[in-house]
């Protein structure tokens, strides 16, 4: 049976239910290929396509993010430290590197046995939040780097942005380490609000994307006959979105200013 073509802008946003869910899957996923990497100090000390971070500098970020959610003061100190300490960085960069510098002694072994006692406790503590607090509450009060969001709102940073980060990271890691990159359907909900997102700021011609693979789909973006066609594998694709370097093909096929434009287009990650 042929997959169907969906129109982006058609995808519905992750739900609260939905989210739990994916969460959960992702936090396993992150876990499964933390645990693979060993003990050894050669796997946690290759460089990522985060700039400047190790395999053990990403999960020290991702045990940070975690501890946080139910503890909203240390993102706040985390934040006026960092800007202390990397004025030439802006608020988001710099409190992401106050969390790696918090940790950093602790050997990847022990960030990972971190990783599997708070990610859980903070992605429970995301249920917790009130509605009325998920829905108008502005990530752009505590970073300004909210503002350019699809949707800036704590909402959206619970049911979407926390499994994104993390599922991201999870590639990188496989990426610098060559762990195997496990795929179920929780990668495609992921996929499917990646591509949602470059949908709703997508002013350029119709397109077609053809994302092959577990978390992959056949995806219009505006409407009409497209004028290019990608063809990639949806990591690939997603890879590219957010701005790391390419790994994995991708194949544009039709108007080479369309094809340009979508090549240029990213998503916040």
């Amino acid at each position: 049976m042929a997959t169907p073509t969906v129109s982006a802008r058609e995808i519905p946003r992750t739900s609260a239910a939905r989210a739990r869910e994916v969460n959960e899957a992702e936090i396993r996923a992150s876990l499964a290929a933390m645990r693979a990497l060993g003990t050894e100090d050669e796997a946690w000390s290759r460089p990522t396509a985060c700039t400047g971070w190790t395999v053990r500098d990403m999960v020290a970020h991702e045990v940070g993010q975690y501890e946080e959610l139910p503890k909203p003061w240390l993102m706040i100190s985390r934040k006026r430290r960092g800007r202390q300490a990397h004025p030439g960085l802006g608020p988001l960069d710099s409190h992401n590197a106050r969390q790696v510098e918090e940790r950093g002694d602790v050997p990847g072994p022990e960030l990972t046995a971190e990783f599997a006692r708070v990610a859980p406790r903070g992605a429970r503590s995301l249920r917790r939040m009130p509605a009325p607090v998920r829905k108008r509450v502005r990530l752009s009060l505590i970073f300004p780097e909210g503002k350019a969001l699809p949707e800036d709102s704590m909402e959206y940073m619970n049911n979407v942005l926390i499994a994104r980060d993390t599922w991201m990271h999870r590639v990188d890691i496989s990426d610098a380490t060559g762990v195997g990159l496990v795929l179920d359907d929780h990668d495609r909900e992921i996929v499917n609000q990646i591509v949602l997102d470059l949908a709703l700021g997508w002013t350029g011609p119709p397109c077609l994307l053809e994302l092959s693979g577990p978390a992959g789909g056949r995806h219009r973006l505006g409407s009409g006959p497209p004028a290019v066609i990608l063809r990639a594998d949806a990591i690939a694709f997603a890879r590219h979105l957010s701005g790391r370097p390419a790994r994995g093909e991708l194949v544009y096929e039709g108007d080479e200013d369309a094809a340009a434009a979508l090549d240029a287009a990213r998503v916040p990650f």
